[in-house]
């Protein structure tokens, strides 16, 4: 017996107006003679934007979603070096609090996916500086949402450097220069094009990390169709985790366009995959990466109701047998 609890990334096909992801460019930001108001302007969208993942965080509560990716744009240019003296989490620390209090109301996990100029394992300092960075402004978000920090932030391993083997060692030279707080968010994900499920085991059991298994990539990027003899190190790698194993689920756009996201997920083929490891944990957390957000989630509960041993917890979440 296992609970499959569903989340979904970041926006709303549901809500209007309510993107927690609105910017301002810095052409834009340059073209406000006063730098102040320009600053101020900034703290307004990003005061918007939170107060936005506020009205989510209320539309996944009634909805029994307990589970949501958290958009990494909620502070425009926050870490744009000609804006390194703007202090954002202190304008920020109302709405932070708001979310905190629901969060502390109404318990879901909820996490970060920064975009993919966090590289870990790149040969430039100045790259790795900016990556850490970028960290430091999610574990500062965190911690203005007063959630523990722990296992919040996946990651992709990074760029190849056109030597596989050297790029992950080139990873695990680097997690030497990262502090331990840093280190203890982060967990990795198999791409799609070049670092396979093998390699990222490679670097997860060597460090401790978490791996979040994405089925979608591992099908569009493979050595050997060996995901089932790996499940069990999958699992492996959450043992110390306070989190259930998370994972990413998303269907082929269509077989020319394998790599690319559906609008929706097929139930099919997940619980292909389902079946396949059950029992093999208590409860596990699927992320939807489906183009339509949580109407991709909603349809993937319709579609499953009435399932050969799938019984409906929740609105958004089942037990499997």
């Amino acid at each position: 017996m296992m609970i499959v609890k569903l989340g979904y990334v970041a926006m709303s096909v549901e809500l209007q107006n309510c993107s927690p992801s609105q910017t301002m460019t810095y052409k834009q930001f340059q073209t406000l003679t006063d730098r102040d108001a320009a600053i101020r302007k900034l703290e307004r969208i990003a005061i918007s934007n939170l107060e936005n993942c506020l009205r989510l965080l209320k539309h996944n509560k009634v909805n029994d979603i307990s589970f949501f990716r958290l958009s990494s744009r909620l502070i425009p240019l926050a870490n744009h070096p000609d804006l390194s003296d703007w202090r954002y989490m202190q304008a920020l620390a109302k709405p932070l609090k708001q979310i905190s209090d629901f969060l502390q109301e109404h318990p879901m996990r909820v996490d970060f996916h920064p975009d993919h100029f966090v590289i870990l394992n790149t040969t430039k300092k100045e790259t790795l500086l900016q990556s850490l960075k970028t960290l430091a402004m999610h574990e500062a978000l965190l911690k203005g949402m007063e959630i523990d920090s722990t296992h919040r932030c996946v990651l992709h391993i990074g760029g190849a450097h056109e030597d596989k083997e050297k790029a992950l060692e080139q990873f695990i030279h680097n997690w030497g220069f990262i502090s331990y707080n840093l280190q203890k968010m982060i967990m990795l994900e198999n791409d799609d094009t070049t670092f396979t499920l093998n390699d990222t085991l490679y670097l997860c059991e060597k460090l401790g990390i978490p791996l979040v298994f994405d089925y979608h990539h591992h099908l569009a990027n493979f050595e050997k169709d060996d995901w089932e003899y790996q499940w069990e190190r999958v699992v492996q790698t959450w043992k110390t985790s306070p989190l259930p194993l998370k994972m990413h689920i998303s269907s082929p756009k269509s077989e020319k366009d394998f790599r690319a996201h559906a609008d929706y997920i097929d139930a099919e083929m997940i619980m292909r995959f389902l079946d396949k490891i059950k029992g093999s944990v208590t409860e596990i957390h699927c992320m939807i990466e489906a183009k339509k957000k949580d109407a991709a989630l909603f349809k993937l509960v319709e579609d499953l109701k009435g399932t050969e041993g799938v019984k409906m917890v929740d609105g958004a979440s089942f037990e499997l047998s």
